[in-house]
């Protein structure tokens, strides 16, 4: 099965971009299911129930959150509906699900979303907390399984690489928004430590920069806004598994703007 993850969804920007290139990318490369990030469609913080549509309806099949999961208070009866889940690390009580799973060509293929700690809400430990979720699938059987790991540290993704990598089919990083240079497939997991936003690439991690410098300079904040018209890019990590859930090949697509996609494969360690 090949999977495509697209990170950091920004605001009105990256919705457009997901519009304009997802369906053709999915028909080019053979994709059977696309997992994206949530947390950041609607003018950058959150998800609401119109953007939500809009975004199912451009061919993406599921969606992950993060730290702004709850940002837009109607989320929370999204999740009863919708194939949307959020940090599975997230106390027990809070609304929605951190594991979606669906049979995928035959196979159950099983999707959880993580949250880090360092910077982030309080939460469960991602750490004690994964090897439990992840061996409980094993032993049931579940074998293709794909995680999300939101968070700031990149020492947390790299851990979570090696505690997982021979239990795991891929681990791929969201939140910081800008995608880092080390895909690879490390004995037959997918990883990189950050995916990258899809949404404007001129501004400061996808808003508009005044906001940010200002607080650089000054110590005082105000509301990030996202951009009406930017310079865009598209990021999206492709992979595919065997029938034992290990992966073979991966690559990352960007696309800027209208221009012709850039393709560039993982290296391979086994």
């Amino acid at each position: 099965m090949k999977i495509g993850f697209i990170g950091d969804v920004v605001g009105k920007p990256g919705r457009l971009m997901i519009k304009r290139h997802l369906k053709r990318l999915q028909q080019e490369h053979f994709i059977d299911f696309t997992i994206a990030n949530y947390e950041n469609a609607s003018h950058g913080f959150g998800l609401t129930q119109k953007n939500c549509d809009e975004l199912l309806g451009y061919g993406i099949d599921m969606m992950s959150g993060g730290n702004h999961s709850f940002d837009k208070k109607e989320i929370l009866t999204l999740f009863e509906s919708y194939p949307l889940i959020r940090p599975v690390n997230y106390p027990k009580e809070t609304p929605g699900e951190g594991l979606f799973r669906t049979i995928l060509l035959g196979e159950e293929l099983a999707v959880i979303n993580l949250m880090g700690h360092y910077t982030m809400p309080m939460v469960d430990n991602p750490f004690t907390m994964i090897e439990g979720i992840v061996d409980g699938l094993r032993e049931e059987g579940v074998k293709h399984i794909v995680i999300d790991m939101h968070a700031e540290a990149t020492s947390e993704k790299h851990a979570l690489l090696h505690m997982l990598k021979e239990k795991v089919s891929a681990i791929l990083g969201t939140h910081t928004h800008v995608a880092t240079d080390d895909l690879q497939v490390t004995e037959g997991c997918c990883y990189v430590t950050d995916v990258g936003l899809t949404g404007c690439r001129d501004g400061v991690i996808g808003m508009d920069p005044e906001v940010p410098i200002k607080r650089f300079l000054t110590g005082l904040g105000g509301h990030f806004d996202v951009p009406d018209s930017c310079k865009a890019i598209f990021q999206m990590v492709v992979f595919e598994l065997d029938e034992n859930g290990r992966c073979m090949t991966a690559e990352k697509i960007k696309i800027h703007d209208d221009k012709p996609k850039i393709v560039t494969s993982a290296w391979i360690e086994m």
